[in-house]
């Protein structure tokens, strides 16, 4: 089985503290749904309200259409991995993955048969007979969602569940819990503070800030289409001119920054529209920026490199822009010599070198000024 999730309007309070505020979010069922933002925005406060064990001050959760006011974590249709993953050191795997089985009073040898059936789906064959620490990083992790699935629940809630693992592993149990979400099919709810576990495992996602959802969407559509200058900035990396509207046409804005007029695409927020005069941000993803050639008019503008690093697949190249020094990043794939002649190098592009940049209009957003993820 899997189930919808609906919630409308919840806020959620301690005293005089908002964790939660207005959180209005449809989640379908059988997808993969992220909550995205920094420490203390509030995602993890919203996963504890949906599982139960914190009660929203205001709204409504509804899981299949089924109203949660008053039904305890323990009858919910939902089962939820925790961060440390509380795996039992005691009990071999199989019997993790079967722990609420034997709590419902299933018999040993139905419990052994579905530990073997999870073992299968989460690619570990052979397993159950081994500790959990005989067990590697990320072997313990599907140990702990086979033992959350094992109830059979409409919804899988996940609390930050990768956070304790190193990178590469972390990149792995990636694709691993999306390959896992497809095979069961059922509504995974996802709590994170990494951009890339988000944007590479969800269908949709929802960023955060100070308890409030600023942007509910698809991971391409956040990336190129942020509707605010925190999921702007927040969401990968950003370089922010900011300035103020002079011109606005055909769905473009012209925007007096510090190194010039800039043109951008708008991206309306609940249908309001840059107006003249507005104070704005333009914003320009690295890979966005590039060296600016004597047919490049709009959006060029002096830098000065500040250094150079290399990144293996990625040139990245940091600048200064503007008279007060604002730092600007530009990344550029590598690529052998004469493939990719606008890649920078350490003998023609040193630090201290003087350049001029550019970027195209679509390339690039216009939005209202408010506040960035830095600050």
């Amino acid at each position: 089985m899997t189930a919808a999730v609906d919630i409308d309007d919840v806020s959620v309070r301690f005293g005089d503290f908002v964790a939660v505020r207005d959180a209005r979010v449809h989640i379908a069922a059988g997808t993969f749904f992220s909550f995205l933002g920094p420490s203390g925005c509030g995602k993890t406060t919203l996963l504890r309200a949906i599982s139960g064990f914190v009660q929203p001050s205001a709204g409504e959760i509804r899981i299949g259409g089924r109203n949660m006011a008053g039904i305890g974590p323990n009858q919910r249709p939902t089962a939820l991995v925790f961060q440390n993953l509380a795996l039992f050191p005691l009990m071999k795997v199989w019997e993790n993955i079967a722990f609420a089985l034997e709590v419902r009073g299933e018999g040993r040898a139905a419990r052994r048969r579905r530990a073997d059936e999870l073992l299968e789906l989460i690619a570990l064959p052979g397993q159950g007979d081994k500790t959990c620490d005989e067990l590697s990083g990320g072997q313990r992790q599907r140990v702990a969602i086979a033992r959350a699935l094992a109830a059979e629940p409409d919804v899988l809630l996940l609390d930050e569940p990768l956070s304790a693992l190193d990178l590469k592993l972390r990149e792995h149990m990636r694709r691993e819990l999306r390959a896992i979400q497809r095979r069961v099919g059922i509504t995974f709810i996802y709590i994170t503070h990494d951009q890339g576990e988000a944007l590479t495992m969800s269908d949709q996602v929802a960023v955060m800030r100070d308890g409030v959802i600023e942007q509910i969407a698809d991971g391409n559509a956040l990336y190129d289409q942020p509707e605010s200058a925190f999921v702007a900035s927040f969401v990968g990396e950003n370089n922010a001119f900011r300035g103020q509207v002079r011109a606005v046409d055909g769905g473009y804005a012209n925007v007096a920054t510090e190194v010039g007029m800039l043109r951008a695409r708008q991206v309306g927020r609940n249908g309001r529209q840059l107006r003249v005069g507005d104070a704005a941000f333009v914003f320009v993803r690295p890979e966005s920026l590039r060296f600016a050639t004597d047919d490049d008019g709009q959006n060029n503008f002096p830098a000065t490199v500040a250094g150079i690093e290399f990144e293996g697949r990625f040139w990245h190249v940091f600048l200064e822009v503007g008279q007060g020094g604002q730092r600007a990043t530009m990344t550029r794939v590598n690529a052998p010599s004469g493939v990719q002649a606008n890649a920078p190098s350490a003998s023609s592009h040193g630090a201290g070198g003087e350049v001029r940049l550019c970027f195209s209009p679509d390339r690039s957003v216009a939005l209202a000024d408010g506040p960035l993820a830095s600050d």
